[in-house]
């Protein structure tokens, strides 16, 4: 089988020689030596003043809202992981979606002030795939209508815009470090700040509001083990192989197929992009069932990423019509890719599509 991801896992060795030194320590959880060098390693290698190591890539956003106090109305983009509006809405906050971009299939800036109201709290955005969005332009309407930002910044690891990470961008920048993503740590994320007030209300937060006995504030369980830590020690130093091979893939990936009837988002101006997914849009929904379903015919499973549109949700009331979003969420396909997807599957998976679309 070909999935549509594949965990990249480092030597075995590597890992329990890692994890030894937790064993030995006994200390398996609650801040251990693991999770604090990790977070060392990690602000070098990103950049970054302040980041904390968390359990994983939603509570996360649970934190960056509660700690910058929001409370109302949250606008956000119905072109992502459905984690981005339950958090919004398991925070008691409404959301507001406003459409994407037809191009980069993130928020549209030049959308976002009509949406605008007198409840409006922050903007919650999506960098898609790892392709960045307006930093600069969502920035200059927080600044104008006093709004926090938060961007999910899931699928950002590695990625640079402007010689900075595109996690140190916005009030808070939360990440995941899932197994399906391009560094990891089996299960996690991080919540990353510039400010150091904001950084310690965030640290208590992730530890249920007290440093030993002393209590100051109310918090959460939203520390990770020594375990995962280990993971993500063995996973930083790889990092640049990792995104450099995915480049390659998707360099395969552009040469082979037949973009006579299948398009793709469009990668921003960025320093460096991370390459972490490969989706591609279909001239119809009834075109992308029916690649779906030859690709599993073949072994092949790919992904309809992301599906449904976000406002079109069961669960979510009185959510504005997003066109574009829900237009391309009806017609995308993330296609299989990772570490050692070879370029005979690659053959194998584009053979399939190019035959279909041009049936």
């Amino acid at each position: 089988m070909i999935n549509v991801t594949k965990t990249y896992l480092p030597p075995f060795e590597e890992y329990t020689t890692m994890l030894k030194r937790a064993w030995d320590n006994v200390w398996i959880t609650n801040n251990g030596e693991l999770v604090k060098e990790l977070e060392q390693k990690l602000k070098e290698y990103l950049g970054l003043q302040h980041l904390l190591f968390c359990n994983n890539g939603t509570i996360v956003l649970q934190m960056a809202l509660k700690a910058l106090n929001i409370t109302g109305e949250v606008i956000t983009t119905p072109f992502s992981y459905v984690a981005t509006t339950n958090a919004i809405l398991w925070e008691g906050c409404t959301p507001v979606f406003v459409d994407i971009d037809q191009n980069t299939f993130c928020i549209d800036p030049s959308k976002i002030e009509a949406a605008i109201t007198p409840n409006t709290q922050a903007i919650m955005a999506t960098h898609v795939y790892g392709l960045a969005c307006d930093v600069v332009a969502i920035e200059q309407i927080a600044l104008k209508h006093n709004l926090k930002v938060i961007y999910d910044a899931a699928h950002a690891f590695g990625c640079v815009v402007n010689g900075k990470s595109l996690l140190s961008y916005g009030d808070i920048s939360t990440c995941s470090f899932h197994a399906t993503k391009l560094f990891h740590s089996g299960e996690g994320g991080c919540i990353v700040v510039n400010d150091d007030d904001l950084a310690h209300r965030l640290l208590l937060y992730r530890q249920f509001g007290h440093i030993g006995d002393d209590y100051f504030s109310l918090g959460i369980n939203g520390k990770n083990s020594e375990f995962h830590a280990a993971m993500g020690l063995c996973m930083i130093g790889k990092v640049d192989d990792i995104i450099e091979n995915r480049k390659e893939r998707v360099k395969w990936y552009n040469e082979k197929l037949d973009f006579s009837n299948v398009t793709r988002p469009e990668i921003p101006k960025m320093d460096k992009y991370n390459y972490a997914y490969y989706p591609i849009v279909l001239e119809t929904e009834d075109m992308l069932l029916k690649v779906r379903q030859a690709l599993q015919e073949q072994g092949i499973i790919p992904r309809r990423y992301f599906f449904p549109s976000l406002n079109k949700l069961p669960f979510v009331a009185n959510a504005a019509a997003c066109p574009i979003s829900e237009n391309i969420a009806q017609r995308v396909l993330a296609l299989p890719l990772y570490y050692d997807l070879s370029v005979d599957d690659i053959e194998k998976i584009t053979g399939i599509i190019n035959s279909e679309v041009n049936d």
